[in-house]
């Protein structure tokens, strides 16, 4: 079955990093674009990076940009977000899926909160 596991999230404070981990098992990885989500209290699933099956073609949205950077192993069925200059307003819990995201395929993700 295909799944995901995210990790690495924690406790940060503002400006500070975080490197995300999510390790993907029971299909083919290398073949899907794929990308992390995230989602805060309240507030709907947003993307916030994509990347090709390659890996040689990352994507962000304004949000984001600059700060965060999405890269994967095909040969070790893993994908990162490196997680710069944290604000406040990325305190959510992060999720890895394909993209567009297979439904049934959603982790526990990770939490990551920015706090002071």
């Amino acid at each position: 079955q295909e799944q995901f596991v995210e990790s690495g999230g924690d406790l940060v404070q503002p400006g500070g990093s975080l490197r995300l981990s999510c390790a993907a098992s029971g299909f083919a990885f290398s073949l899907f674009n794929s990308g992390w989500y995230r989602q805060a209290p309240g507030k709907e699933r947003e993307l916030v990076a994509t990347i090709n099956t390659s890996g040689r073609i990352p994507s962000y949205p304004a949000s984001v940009k600059g700060r965060f950077t999405i890269s994967r192993d095909n040969a070790r069925n893993t994908m990162y977000l490196q997680l710069n200059s944290l604000k406040l307003e990325d305190t959510a819990v992060y999720y890895c899926n394909r993209v567009p995201p297979f439904p049934n395929s959603w982790g526990q993700g990770t939490q990551v909160t920015v706090s002071s």
